[in-house]
């Protein structure tokens, strides 16, 4: 109810922003309404629901709109053409889009600036990998907005809003907790093959465009109907209506992103860059509850980097799953792997006690005593007392004793890692509430083993490839350049 509500106050604060020139049904105002519905959503409850700073913050003010004549955006389309294969032509087709755009479309430019933080590197190394011009990276902004949540009415989805047809036959795979159109990366490997694939087909840029949209069928149709004439401005007039707006939608979508700060409109604020983000693969099945109980990473946020996964459960697979998240939280479970394996058994697979000890039992100390102090045990491990502060988890506490999180709840007859500021819990340990050190270094091995560099990898794609997270990689690997790898290149991955 709450999300409904969300959306029709988002529709009607920026209805105007959506009465194109088009018909109703066309898929762009769909993902327009879906980007904006979901920002709005965000926005609002980052900002306590405070719509009228969710207007300003969306920079809607009509005296702050900034037009030029239509001289001046032909010669910023001839200097966008020099450097780009496409055909942006300036003829009144365009001309009306791009005017529309700037006039009505301000508040999306910004989301979409904004998300295109999070995606546009790793769309630029995609498609400079399979030899692709960069520009379509725009295609997925009116596709999707840059939104993998997006569907259209016909059942499409992602960022490059794959068919479900279509994505199998580009090999991304559905089952009842993965649907891999969700996944930016795999989603966009599968539309660079298609994309390479249309253009190998009709050797126009534009009409392989209008393939990506209306299917090849189409385009052959109206080839056929304009009398086989070769360019996709020939053949516009015989296109399905709404095929005949996708590429005047992609230029003015490629101009008011390339030239948005002419336009006054200032991105909004980046939720995450790419380049923040580290990777993580899991060797069993993980719940994504188990992790925000573990290091406080909230499920919410794991599902918004992490759209491939239809619900909150991580399936065990091989090749093995993986996640990505900021580099901080990577790196916080990579150092606590083994709690985490250990916390998921206890919560979903371990029998349940029906005598549960009291975590404060044992425990006769004041409030006012040290955090951490020995008491005397029948067990040949030491035991301490720990009393939490704040910012603690169960998982940093482990981590700190040299223990796990397991035998902490156990000691405890905890049923949940949720625990508070002043509790005291049992621990045994022989580190003595000493930080360990090294935490994320990779397990040590008796044996060093190399992988040697092919074509098309990327140090993310090695890591991935060895179960391991890029910071781990990167230990493994000191001084080695990631961004630049040579083919035959030995990286150690062991």
């Amino acid at each position: 109810m709450k999300y409904t509500l969300l959306i029709v106050i988002a529709l009607f604060i920026s209805g105007s922003a959506f009465a194109q020139p088009q018909k109703s049904d066309d898929q762009f105002v769909n993902v327009v309404e879906q980007s904006l519905a979901l920002y709005y959503a965000d926005y609002a409850e980052k900002s306590g629901g405070n719509y009228d700073s969710i207007i300003a913050a969306l920079n809607y003010e009509d005296g702050q709109i900034v037009e030029f004549s239509d001289e001046v955006y032909c010669q910023r389309l001839n200097e966008m053409n020099k450097l780009t294969p496409f055909q942006l032509e300036c003829n009144e087709s365009t001309l009306s889009v791009i005017r529309f755009f700037v006039a009505k479309r301000r508040g999306f430019a910004r989301v979409v600036l904004g998300r295109s933080k999070l995606y546009f590197d790793m769309y630029e190394a995609k498609l400079a990998e399979h030899g692709l011009p960069l520009e379509l990276k725009y295609l997925s902004v009116i596709e999707s907005g840059l939104r993998p949540q997006v569907k259209s009415r016909a059942g499409a989805l992602g960022l490059w809003q794959f068919m479900y047809g279509t994505g199998k036959m580009f090999g991304l795979k559905e089952n009842s907790y993965i649907d891999e159109r969700m996944s930016p990366e795999l989603a966009t490997d599968a539309a660079c093959r298609y994309l390479k694939q249309l253009y190998g087909i009709y050797n126009d840029w534009n009409l392989a465009l209008a393939a990506y949209n209306a299917g090849p069928g189409n385009v052959n149709k109206a080839i056929r109907r304009s009398g086989n004439k070769t360019t996709y401005w020939e053949v516009r007039p015989f296109l399905p209506k709404e095929t005949q707006g996708y590429v005047p939608n992609f230029i003015a979508a490629a101009y008011l992103l390339t030239y948005h700060a002419e336009h006054n409109i200032i991105p909004a604020e980046a939720p995450i860059h790419y380049a923040e983000l580290d990777t993580m693969c899991f060797s069993s099945g993980i719940h994504m509850s188990t992790i925000n109980q573990l290091i406080g990473w909230s499920e919410s946020d794991i599902k918004d980097l992490n759209p491939i996964y239809k619900q909150s459960y991580i399936p065990e697979t091989n090749p093995k799953q993986c996640i990505h998240g900021p580099i901080k939280q990577i790196g916080k479970l990579v150092s606590l792997e083994d709690s985490l394996y250990a916390l998921e058994y206890s919560i979903y697979q371990a029998p349940r006690t029906t005598n549960p000890v009291s975590p404060v039992a044992d425990n006769q100390e004041k409030d006012d005593e040290p955090a951490t102090q020995t008491a005397t045990t029948n067990s040949d491990t030491p035991t301490f007392y720990h009393k939490v502060r704040s910012g603690e988890t169960l998982g940093s506490i482990a981590s700190t004793y040299g223990t796990t999180v397991s035998k902490v709840m156990s000691l405890n007859g905890l049923r949940s890692t949720n625990i508070y500021v002043g509790q005291r819990l049992k621990i045994e340990s022989t580190k003595g509430g000493q930080q360990t050190t090294n935490t994320t270094s990779p397990e040590p091995s008796t044996e060093k083993k190399y992988y040697s560099v092919r074509s098309g990898d990327t140090f993310g794609k090695i890591a991935q490839r060895h179960g391991k997270s890029i910071s781990q990689l990167r230990k493994l690997n000191p001084g080695v350049n990631i961004d630049r790898l040579n083919v035959g290149q030995k990286i150690r991955v062991k």
